[in-house]
């Protein structure tokens, strides 16, 4: 049996366990005959049936289905607001805002169908042509998690639907509804052909072994993950052993630098943002600010008289916080990686870590003092909780930033782009983001992870090689072969 039953693929929950965390590896040894993975086999043999039709089709009427499912996905926000509440208990700040980026992301892949894929290549033969063209792979299989589950699943869908591929969904158990079927919903009412786009729900339980029947199906040629890193790895070396591509964003430990030139008053916004949006429970979340020592102690006061009074009535944007945390295990976890550091030294700024409420709620925490000997030292946190370390100079600051595996995300905040850039281009993440917070997005950005926190980018022109292949197509002239031996 999987070490993931009962706790879903999609991580930043409790760590795995070690072994296989996608299910059986050997023949008979996994439920093939439970629900959720037989709906899964069926999932991919419709999709399988619908990719020629669909890949074939005119790229101004598949652009003008996109066009289409944005605009009804915007109609829908309040459903989305509310579906968000009951599923995760998201307030309707945050779904509405992830509702009107999906719908843009929406509008980007509609205009992503008629952008020029292929290029023409010298040829040594007078008259003939060589062209290198992209075409859809077929099914691709996506994974995606219950944090911003609006957004996430419709960036695992709109670049592969849009280049001509067909789609399996497994979205969260957490989130079948925002993640997964009301985005159906809203794409076959915009007019998507049936069987193009093909949502698996499953209970917990089933969640290891369905991930692991779409990675492994052979009619799937491509595979989209978002999650933890453990499971991320699990996934890619399964894609892998089936040679297969797979586009993974994963955990993050990400940084906020705080210069010597920064303002102090606008660096606290920044910092309050990325640690606390959605009680720290993205991917993005800011885990670490490093602090300029000439800084630290304006910084750390304004810091602790400003987090106590933050709004609980979030999340919302772009500054208010909420310390509710999705789901009850993951409140504990949160709470034992800030015992762990203040029993082994660290001290509280702010907070104390004690879960309250019904389990899920955890007033947000602010932490120095933090050593190697911490389990908050390098673990990802997922909650509302932040350590801040001061450096003594610019240097100290990157070297710190860059230590941990994971890659995902940095926000820098300086008096100076110049300086900004320069620290942007030394850090070891895949997107920097000067006087900006680590939570940031762009639709048109080719976004992913480095070292641990994944492989691959999605993203208009990222996500076109990684969702088509290359066909090499050569012309010859009046009858002659291209190239004639």
């Amino acid at each position: 049996m999987s070490s993931l039953q009962g706790r879903g693929t999609d991580g930043h929950r409790a760590p795995a366990a070690q072994g296989d965390l996608l299910g059986a590896t050997e023949p008979g040894d996994g439920p093939e005959d439970a629900a959720g993975v037989r709906a899964a086999a069926e999932a991919v043999g419709t999709a399988d049936r619908a990719f020629a039709s669909w890949s074939a089709m005119a790229p101004v009427e598949r652009s003008a289905v996109f066009l289409q499912a944005a605009h009804l996905l915007l109609r829908r926000t309040d459903k989305i607001v509310d579906v968000m509440a009951a599923e995760v208990g998201a307030r309707a700040p945050w779904a509405a805002f992830q509702t009107k980026l999906a719908a843009q992301l929406m509008i980007e892949a509609a205009a992503s169908v008629t952008r020029p894929n292929g290029q023409v290549t010298p040829t040594e033969t007078p008259g003939a042509c060589s062209l290198r063209v992209r075409v859809p792979v077929g099914v691709v299989a996506a994974v995606t998690p219950w944090t911003s589950s609006v957004l996430l699943g419709v960036r695992a869908l709109a670049l592969p639907l849009a280049l001509g591929d067909t789609v399996v969904l497994k979205p969260s158990e957490s989130t079948p509804l925002s993640g997964g079927l009301v985005l159906q919903e809203v794409w076959e009412e915009a007019g998507l052909p049936h069987g193009v786009l093909n949502v698996v729900t499953h209970g917990p339980d089933e969640a290891a072994d369905v991930t692991r029947r779409l990675v492994t199906d052979p009619r799937v040629r491509a595979v989209s993950f978002t999650g933890s890193t453990a499971v991320g790895r699990a996934v890619g070396m399964e894609a892998a052993r089936n040679l297969k591509p797979a586009v993974l964003e994963l955990g993050g430990k990400n940084s906020l630098l705080v210069l010597q030139d920064a303002d102090v008053d606008y660096a606290v916004d920044t910092a309050i943002v990325g640690s606390f949006l959605n009680a720290g429970q993205s991917c993005l979340s800011t885990d670490r600010i490093i602090v300029h020592r000439a800084l630290a102690d304006r910084f750390l006061a304004v810091l602790a008289a400003r987090v106590p009074a933050l709004p609980r009535q979030g999340p919302g944007w772009p500054a208010e916080a909420d310390g509710r945390i999705v789901h009850a295990g993951t409140a504990q976890r949160v709470s034992a990686l800030v015992t762990d550091a203040l029993a082994k030294g660290a001290t509280a700024v702010t907070g104390t870590g004690a879960v309250e409420g019904n389990g899920t709620l955890i007033a947000p925490v602010v932490l120095t003092g933090l050593t190697p000997r911490m389990d908050m030292w390098s673990e990802e946190i997922f909650g509302p909780a932040v350590a801040v370390h001061v450096a003594d100079c610019t240097d100290e600051a990157v070297a710190l930033a860059s230590g941990p595996p994971r890659g995902l995300t940095a926000g820098v905040v300086t008096g100076d782009w110049a300086t900004g850039v320069a620290v942007a281009r030394r850090l070891r993440a895949d997107a920097v983001h000067v006087n900006n917070r680590s939570i940031t997005d762009g639709i048109q950005a080719p976004f992913g992870g480095i070292r641990e926190s994944g492989f691959g980018r999605f993203g208009s022109s990222a996500g076109t090689d990684a969702f088509t292949e290359t066909r090499w197509i050569t012309l010859g002239a009046e009858g002659r072969p291209a190239f004639p031996l």
